[in-house]
């Protein structure tokens, strides 16, 4: 499971890094919103992204819940794990 959990976070990174500026740090407590300056409109679209990359869904209560990058990787990668169960 780290192993995926580790290619979650490197992809959702790659993602981040094509919409918020390369001087912005990023780690697992970025605070997505706040801290890469980006409004709800582009958190969705990002969210829609990642569901065309890992092949998921992810719900909008579940958007609700993601506040930092650690946040959206543990929900990305909890819905990954349930579909290669599956």
């Amino acid at each position: 499971m780290n192993e995926l959990l580790s290619d979650t976070r490197e992809q959702i990174v790659q993602g981040l890094r094509q919409i918020v500026p390369a001087t912005m740090q990023v780690s697992g407590t970025t605070h997505i919103m706040r801290d890469l300056n980006l409004d709800s409109l582009a958190v969705m679209d990002f969210m829609l992204t990642l569901e065309d990359r890992f092949d998921i869904v992810i719900s909008l209560d579940k958007v609700a819940e993601v506040e930092t990058l650690d946040d959206l990787v543990n929900v990305v990668d909890q819905l990954r794990a349930r579909k290669l169960k599956s």
